[in-house]
């Protein structure tokens, strides 16, 4: 069964960073497109990047691109998160994700379309 830990969140100030980890456990993790994902109080989930199995490709939205960088070692099991430039409206609950998928080339974006969650890791930004 596969386990996913995030790791890495905490409190910092506006303008600073933070790198977040996820270490899969349970299965071979070059076989999942890997995704971040935040929930924010009052709001949707929403994605914050997704990365190809291979590390080619990723995804970012508008709202954090050119800030966030997602990373993987399939060597280690493990996808990170850096964030920079954080922003107050950073500030969330933030979930590592993994689909098991064919592709070595595939971004996934749709949090419905993932097969397995960790159990979040908060991240506060002060103003």
């Amino acid at each position: 069964q596969v386990r996913l830990v995030e790791s890495g969140g905490g409190l910092v100030q506006a303008g600073g960073s933070l790198r977040l980890s996820c270490l899969m456990s349970g299965a071979r993790f070059d076989s999942f497109v890997m995704g971040w994902f935040r929930r924010i109080p009052g709001k949707e989930r929403e994605i914050v990047a997704s990365i190809s199995r291979n590390g080619v490709n990723q995804y970012y939205p508008d709202s954090v691109k050119g800030r966030f960088i997602i990373s993987r070692e399939n060597g280690k099991n493990t996808v990170y998160l850096q964030m920079n430039n954080l922003k107050p409206e950073d500030t969330a609950v933030y979930y590592c994700a993994a689909q098991r998928h064919a592709s070595s080339y595939t971004i996934t974006r749709p949090a419905g379309s993932y097969d397995a969650w960790g159990q979040g890791t908060q991240v506060t930004v002060s103003s």
